[in-house]
């Protein structure tokens, strides 16, 4: 049946092209699942129109469930040379709200609403990579995997993918097979443990310097990639900047949660830069922004719940209503135009320049 739908969208493809700026719907046309509790989702534009996105790119969803503002931000799988469709996989997390509705739900021939792509978390150019990804980290990481599978392209990647148990690696055939087929490139697995496969023929436990520097004696020389649950980030950040790899050459993408800390003003500071009240009307909350401060940050350390997740005008996911005043935005594509013209702002990335009404 997928196979059907998609020789269909090829079949149909109008010759346009997505628009990030004006088009806002998809339509899933195959569910797959790749392990126990994570499914790849494969959509196309409604007008069969083709894309063009990066890899390593996301977009976001945006269901409204329960009325509610509940974006969430998903990387392409699949390769950006397949330009009828694209495939986002999706981890079920106990609780999760919108990963547990699109397991439960979603179903071919639905439509959602997205905005994208978004992001820059793509591959520079480099003579050799680290991949390092953790659990559904996987996905940006194997978008470019797949794409250097297609062009067949001359390289030197050792990709290393972790996972809690054997049966917790995602796409562990595919980037075998890919390892296999496209010369320079590496592939280690690490299980956590290895949980009831007491055939696991390679080693198990967590990264480590020790054990990084044994994968990757060149580390230095390479540029590392890495996406997956922020401890995981952590410690390959602190074990590559350990064995020399310039800050330049760490690259890492995260869809957690964050507060923008900014550094305390000085006491002249605080003279001299104005402050602004800004009220946040469905919530019957207001707090005191100076004009050198994010709203979102001010905003997060009073109590007001903004969703978040880039905090960099990246992602969207902070998209709010301006009722009134005035704003200094700095995004970098998380947000379009005609959503600006209709008065929604980024609070991650403005800065008041006068009193705020947010609708909030």
């Amino acid at each position: 049946m997928a196979t059907e739908l998609l020789l269909k969208a090829v079949n149909q493809t109008s010759g346009a092209y997505w628009d990030p700026e004006t088009d806002d719907e998809l339509v899933c046309i195959d569910v797959h699942d790749e392990t126990h509790d994570v499914k790849s989702f494969t959509f196309v534009s409604p007008e069969r129109k083709q894309f063009e996105f990066s890899a390593g790119q996301y977009f976001k969803f945006e269901l409204g469930l329960d009325n509610e503002d509940d974006g969430r931000c998903y990387s392409v799988s699949s390769s950006p040379l397949r330009k009828i469709a694209i495939t986002v996989t999706v981890k079920r997390v106990p609780g999760g709200k919108v990963s547990n509705w699109l397991h439960d739900n979603l179903i071919p021939n639905t439509a959602v609403r997205v905005s994208g792509p978004l992001g820059r978390f793509v591959r520079p150019a480099a003579k050799k990579y680290l991949f390092l990804s953790g659990g559904s980290g996987i996905t940006p990481l194997m978008s470019m995997a797949r794409e250097l599978a297609d062009t067949a392209e001359t390289t030197d990647v050792i990709f290393l993918h972790a996972g809690r148990t054997p049966k917790d690696l995602i796409f562990r055939e595919e980037i075998a097979n890919i390892a296999r087929r496209v010369k320079g490139f590496r592939i280690l697995l690490l299980p956590e443990d290895i949980g009831t496969e007491r055939g696991w023929p390679g080693i198990s436990g967590r990264i480590s310097k020790e054990f990084l520097s044994l994968a990757a004696p060149d580390i230095a020389d390479r540029v590392v990639m890495c996406c997956g649950p922020a401890p995981f980030m952590a410690a390959a950040r602190k074990i590559s900047a350990e064995l020399g790899v310039p800050e330049t050459n760490y690259l890492e993408e995260s869809f957690d949660a964050v507060v923008i800390e900014e550094a305390p003003a000085s006491a002249s500071e605080v003279v001299e830069t104005k402050s602004f009240n800004v009220q946040f009307s469905k919530q019957g909350k207001s707090v005191e922004v100076r004009a050198d401060q994010t709203v979102l940050s001010c905003a997060k350390k009073s109590g007001v719940r903004i969703p978040s997740s880039c905090a960099s005008g990246i992602c969207g996911t902070c998209k709010s209503k301006l009722v009134s005043g005035a704003v200094d935005m700095k995004h970098d594509g998380g947000i379009r135009q005609r959503e600006i013209d209709a008065g929604f702002f980024l609070p991650c990335c403005s800065r008041p320049l006068s009193d705020l009404v947010i609708e909030r």
